[in-house]
C-alpha cells in the first residue's frame, strides 16, 4: 500500500501537470495523470540521480518518450529540485519558457533528449544504453565500476505503434543490453479513441521475441508493485526489460479513461472534481502543501549522497588507476580534435584519383586512432560506406568495448541511437547510402534541434551510382538537409576536401554534419585547400581583377567546372571556378569574404551540380544559370549518365556563354 505522503506527492504531481496545461491552454494531461506513480516511484526509490547536479557522469539516465505528457517530467524536475520553480510551470508553452510544450534538451536541466516524434526516445535510450556498456568496458576494473547506470524510458502505446520502435529494440535485444528498462504506459488510449481500433497486437509478446524480460504491473497506482517490478528488472543481467504497466488515462479526473483527457486541457471544473477526489486540502490553481515539498526535499538529499559515494570511488580510481584517469580525460577532452589543424599527417594525402567515400575511410582511420570516444558503424553497409574502423572490433554482447556498430538495416533506428550515442558523451558516426537519408531525415532533425555532433557518412551521392538505377541515386536529398536549420552539409570534391570536411564534422560542439561521397573517383585538385573549411573559396580563379563569369560547383563537379574553364579560356573566356562543398559553412562567413569570392558585380553565373538546382538560386540570380538535375536518374553506366544528362565539359562551357551578356 501506498503511504499517505506517497499519495499525496504523487497526486501533486497531478494537480501541478494539470494546472499547467490549464494555464497554458494547452497542452496534454492524460499522460502525466495516468503516469504520476510511475514517475514518482522510479525517481524518489531507484534512479540514481542528482538534482544538484543534472549532469553527474554516473547518473541514470530517464527519458520521457511520450513527450506530450511533458508536464509529467516538469513536475518531477519541480518537485526534486532541478531548478525548475512554480513560475516555470506557470509560463509552460509560453515564449522563452523552461518548460517549452514537450521535453528540449538545453532548454531544461535534467531533460536529456528532445522527445516529441514518438518512438524516438525509445530509440534514442538504446543509443545511452549501447554507450553506457561500451564505456564501461573501456573504465571499468574490479571493485571499481566507475561506469554503471541505467537508462528508463517511458512511452505508451503511440510509441509502441512507430516503427523506429521495433528497429531499435530489436538491436537492443540482440545486444543484450540489460541496462535498458522500457516501461510502458499501457492505458489503450490514443488521440482517435480506443487503440483497438488500429492496435491490438501483443506487445509483451513481441518484446519478448525480440529477447526481453518481460514484467507487468496489474495496477499503474501501486507504487509497492512498481517498485517490485524496476527491481526485478535491474536484476536481469542478460536481458533488457520491458515493464508493461496499466494505467489510466487522465485518472482522477471526470475524463478518466478517455481520448478527451489525451491533448486538450481539463477545463477548470474538471480539474475541481479531480482535486476533490484526490481529498486536495485547496481548489487553488498551483496549490502544493508544505510536507509534499518537504517530502521530495528529503528524497533529495538522499539522492545526492549517490554522487557523492560516486566521487569518492572515482577519486581513488583515478590514484590507482592513472593510465584510466588519462584515458577518461580524452574522452573528455574536447580539444583534442581541433589541434589536429596543425597535424601534418592527418592532412597528408595521395595525388591520385580515388572516391571520396574511399578517402574519408582513410580520414576515419586516422581520426579514430587520434581520437579514442568516436564510435560508430554502418546500416549493414560498411565495405560500400567505408565506415570500419581497422583493428578496433565489433561491438556485440560479447563485445562492448568494440568500436564498430553494425546497426543491420535500420536507417530510422541508427540515427536515433547515434543521437544516444552523442547525448551520452562519444563521438558517434553513423553511416548508409545518401539516398536512405530519407529514413534517416526525421532523427537527423532532432540532431539539429538538440544542437549535437552527430556525424553522417552518406555516400553513393549521385547519379554516378550508375546502373542501381532511380530507386538508389539520389537527386533532392541535397537539397532537403541545406534546408535543414543548424546542419552542415558536407559534399568534397578530392581528398583535401574530404579531409577538410572530416575536421569539421569532428570539431563542431552543437552542429551536425554530413559528408555527402561518391562512388565513383574523382581527382585530386590542384586548387583545393583548408580554404574549403569556410564552406566556399576560389579553387581556379580568373586572371582578371573581375572575372567575366563564375563557375560554382561541389563534390565531382568541380573537376568538370574546372574543365569547362579551361575550354573556355581557349575562347577567350576568363571565369572563375568555385568550389561550394559546404553552403551552411559558407553563409556564416563575413560578408566581406563572401564577397571576395562571389562579388556582386558578376552576374553571370553558372552552378554545376549533379543533383537538384534547389537552393542554387541565391547565387546564381536572376541572370544566372544551373546545370542540375530536376527528374530521377537512370540505370545506366555513371559516365553514360552523366553524359545523357549533360554534366559535360560541351554543356558547361554553352551554359557560362548563354550568361555572358
Amino acid at each position: 500500500m501506498n503511504s499517505n505522503i506517497e499519495n499525496m506527492s504523487v497526486n501533486a504531481i497531478r494537480v501541478l501537470a494539470a494546472d499547467a496545461v490549464q494555464k497554458a491552454n494547452s497542452g496534454h494531461p492524460g499522460l502525466p495523470l495516468g503516469a504520476a506513480a510511475i514517475g514518482y516511484e522510479l525517481w524518489a526509490n531507484h534512479m540514481n540521480h542528482n538534482p544538484k547536479n543534472p549532469n553527474w557522469e554516473n547518473r541514470d539516465r530517464f527519458i520521457l518518450s511520450g513527450g506530450h505528457g511533458s508536464t509529467l517530467l516538469y513536475s518531477l524536475l519541480h518537485f526534486f529540485g532541478y531548478g525548475l520553480t512554480l513560475d516555470d510551470m506557470k509560463t509552460f508553452r509560453q515564449w522563452n519558457s523552461k518548460t517549452p510544450g514537450h521535453p528540449e534538451y538545453g532548454v531544461t536541466a535534467g531533460v536529456e533528449a528532445s522527445t516529441g516524434p514518438l518512438g524516438a526516445g525509445m530509440a534514442m535510450a538504446v543509443g545511452m544504453a549501447m554507450a553506457e556498456a561500451h564505456l564501461a568496458s573501456k573504465f571499468n576494473k574490479e571493485g571499481y565500476n566507475v561506469v554503471d547506470h541505467y537508462t528508463y524510458v517511458l512511452g505508451g502505446d503511440g510509441c509502441m505503434m512507430e516503427g523506429i520502435n521495433y528497429e531499435a529494440f530489436s538491436l537492443a535485444g540482440t545486444l543484450k543490453l540489460n541496462k535498458l528498462i522500457v516501461l510502458y504506459d499501457s492505458n489503450k488510449i490514443s488521440i482517435e479513441g480506443d487503440t483497438d481500433i488500429a492496435f491490438t497486437e501483443d506487445v509483451p509478446a513481441r518484446f519478448k521475441a525480440m529477447g526481453f524480460q518481460i514484467l507487468e504491473v496489474k495496477d499503474g497506482n501501486d507504487t509497492a508493485e512498481i517498485g517490485k517490478a524496476i527491481e526485478e528488472a535491474k536484476s536481469n543481467k542478460e536481458q533488457p526489460s520491458f515493464i508493461k504497466i496499466n494505467t489510466k488515462i487522465g485518472f482522477g479526473s471526470p475524463k478518466e479513461g478517455s481520448a478527451d483527457s489525451h491533448g486538450a486541457p481539463l477545463g477548470a471544473e474538471n480539474i475541481v472534481t479531480m482535486k476533490k477526489n484526490f481529498n486536495w486540502p485547496s481548489e487553488e490553481p498551483f496549490f502544493i502543501p508544505e510536507e509534499v515539498y518537504l517530502h521530495y526535499k528529503e528524497k533529495a538529499e538522499g539522492l545526492a549522497k549517490k554522487e557523492e559515494e560516486w566521487n569518492r570511488l572515482f577519486e581513488e580510481y583515478c590514484v590507482k588507476f592513472p593510465e584510466m584517469k588519462n584515458l577518461w580525460g580524452e574522452f573528455k577532452d574536447e580539444s583534442i580534435a581541433s589541434r589536429l589543424i596543425d597535424d601534418e599527417d592527418f592532412w597528408s594525402c595521395d595525388d591520385k584519383a580515388d572516391a571520396t567515400r574511399n578517402l574519408s575511410g582513410k580520414v576515419l582511420n586516422k581520426l579514430a586512432s587520434k581520437i579514442p570516444s568516436i564510435f560508430g558503424g554502418s546500416a549493414d553497409l560498411a565495405p560500400s560506406n567505408k565506415s570500419y574502423i581497422n583493428g578496433a572490433g565489433d561491438y556485440s554482447a560479447e563485445n562492448y568495448a568494440g568500436r564498430n556498430v553494425h546497426f543491420g538495416v535500420r536507417e530510422l533506428a541508427m540515427t536515433a541511437i547515434g543521437n544516444g550515442l552523442v547525448l551520452s558523451g562519444l563521438r558517434a558516426y553513423v553511416s548508409t547510402f545518401f539516398v536512405f537519408s530519407d529514413y534517416v531525415k526525421p532523427m537527423a532533425r532532432l540532431s539539429s534541434l538538440m544542437e549535437i555532433p552527430l556525424t553522417f557518412i552518406l555516400t553513393h551521392d549521385s547519379i554516378g551510382v550508375g546502373e542501381d538505377g532511380p530507386t538508389h541515386e539520389p537527386i533532392e536529398q541535397l537539397a532537403e538537409f541545406r534546408a535543414m536549420p543548424n546542419f552542415n552539409v558536407f559534399r568534397p570534391a578530392d581528398a583535401f576536401e574530404t579531409i577538410a570536411a572530416w575536421y569539421s564534422a569532428i570539431t563542431s560542439k552543437k552542429t551536425p554534419t554530413a559528408l555527402v561521397l561518391t562512388r565513383q573517383n574523382l581527382p585530386r585538385l590542384k586548387g583545393s585547400s583548408k580554404e574549403a573549411l569556410k564552406g566556399g573559396y576560389i579553387v581556379a580563379d580568373s586572371s582578371k581583377n573581375v572575372p567575366d563569369a563564375i563557375i560554382m560547383a561541389s563534390g565531382s563537379e568541380v573537376s568538370l567546372a574546372i574543365e569547362a574553364k579551361e575550354v573556355l579560356a581557349g575562347e577567350n573566356i576568363d571565369v572563375r571556378v568555385v568550389s561550394m562543398p559546404c553552403m551552411d559553412i559558407f553563409e556564416k562567413q563575413s560578408d566581406d569574404y563572401k564577397e571576395s569570392i562571389l562579388p556582386k558585380t558578376v552576374r553571370a553565373r553558372v552552378a554545376v551540380e549533379a543533383l537538384s538546382e534547389f537552393g542554387w538560386g541565391k547565387y546564381v540570380g536572376i541572370d544566372g544559370k544551373t546545370v542540375c538535375l530536376n527528374r530521377f536518374g537512370a540505370s545506366a553506366p555513371a559516365e553514360v549518365l552523366f553524359k545523357e544528362f549533360g554534366f559535360t565539359v560541351d554543356n558547361v562551357v554553352k551554359a557560362v556563354k548563354t550568361v555572358i551578356k
